[in-house]
């Protein structure tokens, strides 16, 4: 089973043109949202899954997470 929070309001942004592909948001989130797609892409996989704790984004190195804490 696959925790969601409330449907379609996680305010998760991610911008693929900053990413590095450290792997770092995969690390961090404790409900996988993101995914190595390849050796340099990290997209996410469900934003529904994001409880909105910021990991993510205060540990990009490169400003490539952005999370509005509050709702999830």
């Amino acid at each position: 089973m696959q925790m969601h929070y409330l449907e379609g309001v996680a305010e998760l942004y991610f911008d693929p043109e900053k990413c590095i592909g450290c792997g770092i948001c995969i690390e961090v989130c404790p409900h996988e949202v993101f995914q190595q797609v390849d050796s340099r892409t990290v997209i996410v996989k469900d934003k529904d899954r994001c409880m909105e704790c910021g990991a993510c984004a205060l540990n990009c190195p490169v400003n490539a997470v952005v999370v509005k804490p509050g709702v999830g």
